[in-house]
């Protein structure tokens, strides 16, 4: 049975270790809720005031020239690529998560005329399925959402489907897609593929070139750590780009926006996925927060993960057995992303009291513990610690407070 200073060698030997210290984390806090927001890193509150202080201040609107603004969709995507397995010029930073499926899923519908089926999953995050809806009920042309129960969508994929549309990593199991094999199976069948990749970005190897994926979107305020509402991203396969007409037709998505022509005249490649002006704030931000992932062994961070998740099982197990906790994730690590999901009938409350205990996760309806496990600020120690206090609140029963009942709007 491995113990806190078994956890602590680790530790010592870690290569990431140093990363730690380049978060603003509180004292005492064990931070496992960066799948759902990420900690502030060290250098970001400088950026800030650069860009607040002297090229907003002082620069004014030449800023967009001297400072390049304009160009920070495309740059910023940039530095995101070679964390997704994307090239230069196939990754545009902007609008949010939601915004971009629509214009996704949009224009892949228009690149398959003759077929009229999304494939997706029952359980993908419930943004992905309602952007389907609505973009189905504004099309009005007999298109139909396929929800598949479970993690096979193989079996769904025929010769009807246009879009098969996934995240890669589950929001609530944490179950991780075979990209490459459900990538292929739509090109088989003719359809063309999108993947969500909010909950894999960062903490895990993503190659959507690799496995031949037509589109891609994603958030940034997550494993990123972009910040609270930062811009999202998505992909767009280099062959495809000047196929595509995306319905948001802005005019920074123009040719020539400066020209002020009265007709919309796409520009070549990412770009005529851009829609209106960029948040040079938020971009500027996750331009600084993407510092720590310069030049970083994406393989180291995904071996740290599946071994930071194996612990926090056992350890769960072995110390909290009894409790009517039901892995909810993968114990195969191949199988899962970087983050440990429980089942249990009072999940809301005990997760209040973790909280409280300041160790962070979240709840999930209906019945969902959450713990999100991002390996370049988390240590090997903090998992032994976080299960000792979810140990503690669980003997006590200190969960079962009134007040840790009462759900507040953000769970």
């Amino acid at each position: 049975m491995i113990n806190r200073e078994d956890l602590a060698a680790l530790d010592k030997a870690d290569p990431l270790a140093n990363l730690h210290d380049r978060f603003e984390l509180p004292d005492g806090v064990i931070y496992l809720d960066g799948n759902s927001l990420g900690p502030l890193p060290k250098n970001v509150p400088a950026r800030v005031a650069e860009v607040v202080q002297r090229q907003w201040r002082d620069d004014l609107i030449r800023s967009w020239n001297i400072h390049d603004w304009d160009r920070l969709p495309l740059s910023v995507g940039d530095r995101i690529a070679p964390l997704i397995g994307a090239g230069p010029g196939e990754v545009l930073v902007g609008d949010s998560t939601s915004v971009n499926l629509f214009k996704l899923m949009a224009a892949a519908l228009e690149l398959r005329p003759e077929r009229k089926v999304i494939v997706s999953q029952s359980g993908n995050f419930p943004t992905d399925i309602y952007l389907a809806e609505g973009l189905i009920r504004q099309l009005g042309d007999g298109h139909e959402l396929r929800l598949v129960d479970g993690d096979d969508v193989l079996g769904a994929i025929d010769d009807d489907v246009a879009l098969v549309s996934l995240t890669q990593v589950d929001y609530r199991s944490g179950h991780l897609q075979e990209m490459a094999n459900v990538t292929h199976r739509a090109h088989d069948a003719g359809a063309l593929m999108l993947w969500d990749l909010s909950h894999s970005a960062g903490v895990m190897t993503v190659d959507l070139a690799g496995a031949g994926a037509d589109f891609a979107v994603g958030c940034s305020y997550k494993y990123l750590n972009g910040g609270p509402g930062a811009p999202a991203y998505l992909y767009v396969a280099r062959h495809l780009q000047d196929q595509m007409r995306q319905p948001l037709s802005g005019w920074h998505g123009h040719a020539a926006p400066f020209e002020f022509e009265t007709h919309y005249r796409p520009a070549p490649g990412i770009v005529r996925q851009r829609c209106g002006t960029p948040s040079v704030i938020g971009m500027s931000v996750l331009d600084a927060a993407l510092d720590v992932f310069d030049d970083l062994d994406m393989a180291a961070v995904r071996a740290k993960s599946q071994a930071l998740t194996g612990h926090f099982i056992d350890l769960v197990e072995q110390r909290c057995g009894g409790h009517g906790f039901t892995l909810a994730t993968p114990r195969d690590p191949a199988c899962r992303g970087s983050q440990v999901s429980w089942h249990h009938e009072n999940g809301y409350p005990i997760m209040q009291a973790l909280i409280t205990g300041c160790v962070i996760g979240d709840f999930r309806s209906p019945d969902i513990l959450r713990f999100g496990f991002a390996p370049l600020y988390l240590r090997y120690v903090d998992v032994w610690d976080a299960v000792t206090v979810l140990q503690r609140v669980l003997a006590d029963g200190s969960w079962d407070r009134p007040e840790y009942h009462a759900r507040a709007a953000i769970t």
